[in-house]
């Protein structure tokens, strides 16, 4: 990666170069901001900038991502780049190997490795372990070891934690002792969406930068620049629903098939616009309940998702076209038919309180609930809210 594929945030990016050029660069930062604005991107792009060899001449360009050092940090195997987040307890056991070759530690294990790929395939991730309770005292320990040794070879040792609002309260006390006496050669770089948790003690000692969610305009921009493959609907779709969660937008990007004349994208929402005329159609409703089991049956959350956002996408071209029947700027330009004949037949949702629990239903997968019950609950609770009379 270097500052050109950074998405947005170009005024944060204009700080931090700033700071690095005239080297007054602070020894903790703390950056904030909506989920998936792409605060952890910029804070690796500053790990590999301090890092790599063939960026020393030019910082404004960013590093290589292409030498030994750039290629490590990706991997998250240089010895002077620490990435922290929530983890389980099982991992942290102390203890001799025949220990840590138990299944316990063993499942643990597998499931860390398996959110740092997951991370490596989508750098917007933040990941976090089901079972985990948070950031743990002994994760801080091991840091403050860590921090006592000099770099090999860079300039500085970062630490980066993930979700720094989740630090348990007894590790928080620990980082505050770090953060009020850092060691010259350390960079603490805090990322987190909710600020406002983590300890004052702790924001006081760090310089903040606050991201904002990544526009519209932006992300449209980058992809047409760096994915051209991506034709419009789709590419209205990712942008839209999207919402500025570059997280989202990279999952929908890398979930795509190339190879087919529709993409896995549209094909789901016609799924969904399918599975709304039957709920429509009082003759059809029985066949709604079935393709509401179905879909929790055999559709991956994340496709559970997008089925869900496509119906929501659809809602919010419908609500504005009911309002302006001119309104141009619809999520799915290529429906506009569809979208009018909804309008039209359909002219008293509550939209409101459809795009609340459509939005629910969404959090909900993402956070594990059973998906046909959920499912289930969206299924009988939007046939009334679309078939409300004035």
């Amino acid at each position: 990666m270097s500052w050109n594929n950074i998405i947005g945030q170009k005024q944060q990016i204009r700080v931090l170069q700033k700071a690095l050029e005239t080297e007054r660069f602070a020894h903790a930062y703390l950056f904030t901001g909506p989920e998936g604005s792409g605060k952890e991107s910029v804070a690796f792009e500053i790990a590999s900038l301090l890092n790599c060899h063939n960026a020393a001449n030019d910082l404004r360009k960013g590093a290589c991502a292409s030498c030994p050092d750039c290629m490590q940090i990706q991997s998250f195997m240089h010895p002077n780049v620490e990435y922290i987040f929530p983890v389980e307890s099982a991992l942290l056991d102390a203890g001799e190997s025949a220990k840590k070759e138990n299944k316990r530690f063993t499942d643990a294990k597998e499931r860390y490795e398996a959110l740092l790929e997951q991370k490596k395939q989508n750098p917007y991730l933040s990941p976090a372990m089901e079972r985990s309770m948070g950031i743990l005292t002994e994760q801080i320990i091991s840091l403050q070891h860590k921090a006592m040794f000099m770099p090999n070879e860079g300039s500085k040792k970062i630490f980066i934690i993930s979700q720094a609002e989740r630090l348990h309260p007894s590790a928080a006390n620990k980082l505050l002792k770090l953060l009020e006496e850092p060691p010259p050669h350390v960079l603490f770089i805090l990322v987190s969406s909710r600020p406002e948790a983590l300890l004052p003690t702790i924001r006081s000692r760090c310089q903040s930068v606050r991201f904002s969610r990544v526009t519209a305009q932006d992300l449209r921009l980058w992809l047409q620049e760096n994915r051209p493959e991506i034709k419009e609907p789709e590419l209205s779709f990712i942008v839209s629903f999207s919402r500025g969660n570059l997280r989202l937008a990279w999952e929908f990007i890398n979930s795509r098939d190339s190879n087919s004349a529709e993409t896995a994208t549209i094909v789901l929402r016609n799924q969904a616009l399918d599975y709304l005329r039957q709920v429509l159609t009082p003759s059809r409703f029985h066949e709604a309940i079935i393709s509401c089991e179905q879909n929790a049956k055999n559709l991956s959350r994340g496709d559970l998702t997008l089925f869900l956002a496509s119906l929501l996408l659809f809602f919010q071209d419908a609500n504005h076209r009911r309002i302006n029947p001119d309104f141009q700027e619809l999520n799915n330009p290529d429906i506009s038919d569809a979208i009018d004949r909804f309008a039209k037949n359909f002219p008293n949702p509550d939209f409101f309180r459809i795009s609340t629990i459509t939005e629910e239903a969404i959090r909900a997968i993402e956070r594990n609930a059973s998906p046909l019950l959920v499912m289930a609950a969206f299924t009988a609770e939007i046939k009334g809210l679309l078939l409300r009379k004035a």
